[in-house]
């Protein structure tokens, strides 16, 4: 379906979903690092409320309630919610790619210190909350990123792909967490603290790959350079006419 979908958006003279445009090194770096990312964020959505809800007879679980658990949660929407700002200012100040490469080592460390200590309420509210200030940032990279590469007209589309590249990382994210925690419940009633060492060890590994892709991005022309082209292309085409 996929490949019949693609080969009909090429033959259409105005696609929804331009291809040609998808196959651009800066969009296609950014949406590849897009599905890494969700996948990396939408990994904690699915690991640290099994923790705190479990009953602690599983071992691993704090036996916290289901209210509980979204006050201890909630903070991480708030600090994603605060870094919007900071966001903009590094989007301005040091480009798109860096915020994204930013983030991504945010949220690599935010899983690290996940495997290392993910016993306390304390340590999953700060490794969570650190997980959304790297989303806060990249998410609102991607944009800046996409936007930069494609013509105006041509922004919609680009980032309505990026959006589904997003939601592809946070969908396939839900299903891999949750067989792994399935996996490792085999034989007994609750996931083992061995098969969450596995999914916070997958889910920093996406993250990791998020930067390498981010890195991959290429660097925009400085505007000096863009307009000097300008410049020579006018003069072109004012020596043509005359």
């Amino acid at each position: 379906m996929l490949v019949a979908w693609g080969a009909f958006e090429l033959r259409l003279e105005n696609p929804v979903v331009d291809l040609r445009v998808a196959a651009r090194p800066t969009v296609l770096m950014t949406n590849l690092a897009s599905v890494a990312l969700g996948f990396a964020f939408f990994s904690s959505a699915v690991l640290f409320p099994q923790i705190l809800e479990l009953p602690t007879s599983s071992g691993v679980g704090l036996g916290m309630s289901l209210l509980s658990m979204g006050l201890i949660l909630a903070p991480a929407g708030l600090v994603q919610i605060a870094m919007a700002p900071v966001a903009a200012r590094m989007n301005n100040t040091v480009g798109g790619r860096t915020t994204l490469v930013t983030s991504a080592i945010i949220i690599s460390l935010s899983y690290s210190l996940a495997l290392l200590a993910a016993t306390e309420i304390w340590q999953i509210m700060l490794a969570n909350a650190f997980i959304g200030a790297g989303i806060g940032i990249g998410f609102a990279s991607m944009p800046m990123l996409i936007m930069g590469a494609v013509d105006a007209n041509e922004t919609g589309a680009a980032n309505g792909l990026n959006s589904l590249m997003r939601s592809l990382g946070t969908g396939s994210s839900a299903a891999v967490m949750g067989a792994i925690l399935a996996a490792s419940s085999a034989g007994s009633s609750a996931p083992t603290a061995g098969g969450f060492q596995l999914g916070f060890s997958v889910a920093l590994g996406a993250a990791v790959v998020a930067g390498i892709l981010a890195l991959c991005i290429p660097k925009p022309r400085p505007i000096q350079a863009v307009a000097v082209e300008l410049s020579a292309g006018n003069s072109s085409l004012a020596s043509e006419k005359a």
